[in-house]
């Protein structure tokens, strides 16, 4: 197979391709490396690119006899720069953290690449995976569909690689929507599983147990096949639409008060919706249970208080000037008892009873199409902060509740950026959200890749 037809490929056909010796995991990887030479200096979406030593691992691979038991043999992937890869320095978006290597992979790493994946590199975050935009002393990650634009945040690296067609997987992590609202902001799938699916251990407590890694993907075949070798269950390799009528909520109310959602990006629900019930499930509006003025507080104190514990071997001094807020407010958060367990169990007993009446939701991932790429890592911690709470509401709630939930792409905005939906669903789900982001995918099929005007260099 001629070596420029590689790129683009899913991540199964690039693996069918190894495994049955129609292209070689050496030329697999130079060819997305290209690839990435040509549209990163543009797009911004690594922090690390591993060039030779890919192709080393890659010819490595090329010379095993197993390959055609490898699920992803010779598929090239990316990781985010919260996530260790040994010989690596693993940066979390901050100039405060050591240059040092990784001595090991984490768990999610050496599953892939036992699976036969080849990181090419690692993809860049906002300082400690804090916001919804990505950007940092390292440099703006700019959005495939509109360079003017932020590609989304935290996991805003991978997404952008991905939409850009640089790689076909991409491993991210969401503590507050860090998977799907990049997702969403740069039309590609993300998805977050419920607790103890993926190993998650990122950071010192996964911010205290919100944060999940999670396959993003181009399509549905991709991302469950990713899944099942991040959970090491082959069940969830497949996902076929659903064999029977299901019970579907929609809901496009904001979850916080006062914050408008986009006229198209609740059609994009409306008419996901209409799709599912023409299908044949039995569809109704109904809003989920709206945050209660514990559960903002104890959320906010998680988030707060997670990126404190990050930044407690760092010099302060050394965080960009938002981030020294976040954290003073996230030791305060701590010391004031705002992180507690028992908070994120009333939340998830507050919900459970609209899980049991229905099986899934749907409803927007962001409330506005994705916002400008400013240097938000040079503005002050309250425009940040009134930034993202109005670009990205919907997400945060679910972490809480330690749902699964997923963005899904739904179509493309007038102004030229993607639609998307966010599908969630009550714990041990995962097979559900893809089962239905599968059946959308078949009725609304959706452009894997964004338009080729926005790959132009010159």
């Amino acid at each position: 197979m001629a070596i420029n037809a590689l790129v683009g490929q899913t991540a199964c056909a690039l693996a069918a391709f190894v495994r049955k010796r129609e292209a070689t995991p050496v030329d697999i990887v130079r060819s997305h490396l290209a690839r990435i030479e040509q549209l990163d200096p543009v797009i911004g979406a690594f922090q690390v690119v591993r060039g030779e030593k890919a192709v080393v691992e890659a010819e490595v691979l090329s010379r095993r006899e197993d390959l055609h038991r490898l699920p992803l043999a010779g598929v090239p992937i990316a990781i985010k720069d919260n996530v260790q890869v040994a010989g690596e320095p693993m940066r979390v978006g901050s100039l405060a953290t050591p240059e040092t290597p990784c001595a090991a992979d984490h768990e999610t790493v050496r599953r892939l690449r036992a699976a036969g994946a080849i990181v090419l590199g690692i993809t860049r975050v906002p300082e400690l995976c804090v916001w919804a935009t990505t950007d940092s002393a390292f440099g703006v990650t700019r959005n495939p569909w509109d360079r003017e634009r932020t590609a989304g945040g935290s996991s805003g690296g991978s997404a952008a690689a991905l939409a850009a067609a640089m790689i076909p997987l991409a491993l991210g992590a969401d503590g507050l929507g860090s998977i799907r609202i990049p997702a969403a902001s740069c039309g590609i799938l993300g998805l977050k599983p419920g607790p103890e699916i993926v190993p998650a251990q990122l950071g010192v407590s996964s911010w205290f147990g919100l944060a999940e890694s999670g396959p993003m993907a181009t399509t549905v075949e991709d991302a469950a096949l990713m899944l099942s070798v991040l959970a090491d269950r082959e069940d969830l390799a497949h996902a076929d639409p659903p064999a029977s009528a299901l019970r579907i909520a929609f809901s496009t109310r904001s979850p916080l008060a006062g914050v408008r959602v986009d006229r198209e990006l609740r059609g994009a629900v409306l008419e996901s919706a209409k799709l599912l019930a023409a299908a044949g499930h039995l569809v109704e509006e109904a809003d989920p249970p709206a945050p209660t003025l514990r559960s903002v507080a104890a959320i906010l104190g998680h988030w707060f208080g997670g990126a404190s514990q990050e930044a407690e071997m760092l010099e302060l001094r050394r965080l960009e000037p938002r981030n020294r807020t976040h954290v003073r407010l996230g030791r305060l958060a701590r010391r004031l008892g705002l992180v507690r367990a028992k908070d994120r169990e009333a939340w998830r007993a507050i919900n459970d009873p609209f899980f049991r009446r229905f099986d899934l939701l749907l409803t927007p991932v962001l409330a506005s199409t994705p916002i400008s790429c400013d240097r938000w890592s040079e503005r002050g911690w309250i425009a940040n902060m009134y930034a993202n709470l109005r670009f990205a509401p919907f997400a945060g709630a679910w972490n809480f509740a330690g749902y699964p939930a997923a963005s899904v792409p739904a179509g493309v905005h007038s102004d030229g950026t993607p639609l998307s939906v966010q599908i969630v669903t009550s714990l041990g789900r995962e097979r559900l959200i893809l089962s239905v982001a599968r059946q959308l995918e078949i009725l609304r099929p959706w452009p894997r890749h964004a338009p080729a005007r926005a790959f132009q260099t010159g």
